[in-house]
């Protein structure tokens, strides 16, 4: 499955637009790791602790977002993007979306 933030693909012409296609994932720390982030926070510096949390649940969204673009019968996802938000204090949402697509040779 080819994934581009783009719209279009060297070598490739798109043949059809099958429609948006998204992965979403709502994740939180455990309460040890968001004492250990506030505590960070009393220091300065990078928060490794949310660093790890906002790639994890990228690559989970990701993930989603490619296994429902097969399900729909994609080969590519164009248009690729990421939003994120935080819902509450304590849970942190990310979703990838983007356009899928199929492909043909040009």
């Amino acid at each position: 499955m080819i994934v581009t933030t783009t719209e279009n693909l060297a070598g490739r012409a798109v043949t059809e637009c099958l429609g948006q296609v998204f992965g979403v994932v709502v994740r939180s720390r455990g309460l040890s790791g968001n004492i250990i982030a506030g505590l960070r926070t009393i220091i300065g510096g990078e928060i490794k602790e949310y660093t790890a949390l906002v790639e994890d649940t990228r690559r989970h969204a990701l993930d989603r977002l490619v296994t429902n673009a097969s399900a729909m019968g994609a080969d590519a996802v164009v248009m690729m993007r990421f939003d994120s938000g935080q819902i509450g204090q304590m849970m942190n949402e990310v979703v990838a979306y983007g356009t899928a697509v199929r492909l043909a040779p040009l």
